[in-house]
């Protein structure tokens, strides 16, 4: 799957030294997704248990232990993923997950 755009995760650990420690599971996370492909969101529910899958294509990606939190729009047929929000669980708390 081809995610957009890895810069946004870049953009988020950057943005604070306190999110350093963000650096690596989100480039793990990256790097697993670009190897994969996900036919529809039960096989994205079947290989990672903790994902949560919305309406209209979103998943919601635990990161460190949800210490941080991903969430992707996927289009299926065409293997592309957006990120759309990558942040802190508190962060994650004051979003409409379906909406940003």
């Amino acid at each position: 799957m081809r995610i957009i755009a890895r810069r946004t995760l870049r953009e988020f650990w950057e943005s604070d030294p306190a999110y350093a420690d963000a650096i690596s599971p989100l480039t793990e996370w990256y790097c697993h997704m670009e190897k994969v492909t996900y036919e529809t969101p039960q096989d994205v529910k079947a290989e990672l248990r903790t994902a949560s899958i919305l309406k209209g294509g979103r998943v919601v990606f635990n990161i460190a232990g949800n210490k941080y939190r991903v969430i992707l729009a996927i289009d299926y047929e065409r293997q592309i993923g957006w990120i759309r929000f990558v942040g802190t669980h508190a962060q994650y708390d004051k979003v409409d997950a379906e909406s940003v």
